[in-house]
């Protein structure tokens, strides 16, 4: 009955966060996953027969590949020699590094941990207290942006025993709060010079737009082709009186960064700005230092020009909502800062 409620509640769980907005992978991203696994006891442990192991876990990815995840599972239907059922539990913190790219379907994995594994016999006082060191390599299938099946197997070294025990396990979850899918850009269709082989001034190869001028860029109907403009937007918000860029706002930054490496012409300017509390001159030094915190993480940190990125602050004079209630200051304490260009 207790496995019963627990795995209602995990999927209640899981189907409850589909209704979190921006749901996105990368660095930031959280991931909750419950899973089945079996675990294959080595026979000095003297056990009739192996277990079922049932748990969940939850991971913070560090970098759009490193995750630092925490298990938790509940062992059953393990017996003794004598029959006698083996109940106990195992928690485990691994480290996990990804391959492919963050949105790619499948993401095969490596991963490097120990855990803790307490068992007892029921009807016997004393429980058997065993550390791992566990090693694993499997795969996740992102079957949408935001959920994804595992399937992976463990080495698990018992230290305090001197062997090793394998876990194949299975499980499914959620991908959530990272940084947002870059959208991605059509290719503009191939286009042409019209020729004027006339000599009148006008193109000779147009179809629908037959006073285009000559020796200008046309599309396939032989009109004159409008470059596709692609934009991109950054909003950072601070905490009240701070100018340290929060750790889930360097997704962000990156896109822009990695948004202003595909044009390189392009610049930008990074605008500080905060909320009303505090005297004017000091709300102003404040947005400049922000401003210019957005713009050290783009330029050191992720490879952008110094000369393409100007900062500057506005202090409290720019607010775009209400500095009366908290919500409102929370959303003017900001740097804003976008990029435009012609897509290729």
């Amino acid at each position: 009955m207790k496995l019963k409620n627990t795995l209602g509640l995990a999927i209640g769980s899981l189907v409850a966060a589909t209704s979190i907005g921006a749901m996105a992978q990368g660095q930031g991203a959280v991931e909750t996953e419950i899973f089945y696994k079996k675990e294959f006891f080595d026979s000095q442990r003297d056990f009739k027969n192996d277990g079922n192991l049932f748990g969940g876990s939850i991971g913070y990815f560090l970098t759009d590949d490193v995750e630092l995840r925490l298990g938790y599972d509940e062992v059953h239907n393990a017996r003794g020699e004598d029959g006698k059922n083996i109940k106990g539990s195992n928690t485990a913190l691994d480290a996990v590094y990804h391959f492919n790219n963050p949105y790619d379907a499948i993401r095969p994995y490596v991963s490097a941990g120990f855990s803790h594994q307490s068992l007892g016999q029921t009807g016997r006082g004393g429980r058997d207290h065993s550390t791992f060191a566990n090693v694993g390599a499997g795969a996740k299938w992102y079957i949408t942006d935001m959920f994804y099946a595992r399937a992976g197997v463990e080495a698990q070294y018992n230290i305090d025993q001197g062997d090793t025990e394998w876990a194949p396990s299975v499980g499914v979850g959620l991908n959530f709060g990272g940084s947002p899918k870059q959208a991605e850009v059509a290719p503009a269709p191939v286009a042409e010079v019209c020729s004027d082989s006339d000599n009148d001034g006008v193109c000779d190869n147009v179809d629908k737009c037959p006073d285009t001028p000559a020796n200008v860029t046309v599309d396939a109907d032989g009109c004159p082709a409008v470059a596709e403009v692609v934009r991109v937007e950054l909003d950072v918000k601070f905490d009240f009186d701070k100018s340290v860029v929060k750790p889930n706002s360097y997704g962000d930054i990156k896109n822009l960064a990695d948004f202003m490496k595909q044009y390189p012409s392009t610049t930008t300017t990074v605008e500080g700005h905060t909320d009303s509390v505090g005297p004017d001159a000091y709300n102003q030094k404040l947005s400049e230092r922000r401003a210019n915190a957005v713009k050290q993480v783009l330029t050191n940190q992720y490879g952008v020009e110094s000369n393409r990125v100007e900062s500057v602050g506005y202090g409290e004079t720019r607010p775009v909502a209400d500095n009366a209630t908290e919500d409102g200051r929370a959303v003017n304490r900001r740097v804003e800062a976008q990029v435009e260009a012609q897509a290729k």
